[in-house]
C-alpha cells in the first residue's frame, strides 16, 4: 500500500496550491480519503474529508470557503486544491484512507502518507 502526496512548496500569502494523492496497492473507489495536516510544533489537524465515490466532502472551519477537494478514482488520485493561503496554513499536509464510510473530523485511517510540506510566507 501507498500513498504519495505531492505538490507542496513555498507560495506567497493569498496564493494558491494544489495538492495531490497518488494511492496504489488497495482499491482506491472503497475507501474515504481526507487530508491531514501537522503545523510544527503542532499536532495533527483534520482538514478535508471525501466520501468513496467523490459525492460528498466535509471541511473544517479553518478549510472552509478557501479548500476544495476531489478525487479521480479513475486515476487513484484525491486532490486538494488551497486558495487564499495564510500563514497559519503551513504545514505538512498527508492524505489518509479510511475503508468504508468517511467519518469527518476524525483522525482515524488505514493508511496514511508520508506528507508534503506546505510553506506559507512573503
Amino acid at each position: 500500500v501507498q500513498l504519495v502526496e505531492s505538490g507542496g512548496g513555498l507560495v506567497q500569502p493569498g496564493g494558491s496550491l494544489r495538492l495531490s494523492c497518488v494511492a496504489s496497492g488497495f482499491t482506491f473507489s472503497d475507501y474515504a480519503m481526507m487530508w491531514v495536516r501537522q503545523a510544527p510544533g503542532k499536532g495533527l489537524e483534520w482538514v478535508a474529508g471525501i466520501f468513496s465515490d467523490g459525492s460528498t466532502s466535509y471541511y473544517s472551519d479553518s478549510a472552509k470557503n478557501r479548500f476544495a477537494t476531489s478525487r479521480d478514482n479513475a486515476k487513484n488520485t484525491l486532490y486538494l486544491q488551497m486558495n487564499a493561503l495564510k500563514p497559519e496554513d503551513t504545514a505538512v499536509y498527508f492524505c489518509a484512507a479510511r475503508a468504508g464510510r468517511l467519518a469527518p473530523f476524525l483522525l482515524e485511517w488505514d493508511y496514511r502518507g508520508q506528507g508534503t510540506q506546505v510553506t506559507v510566507s512573503s
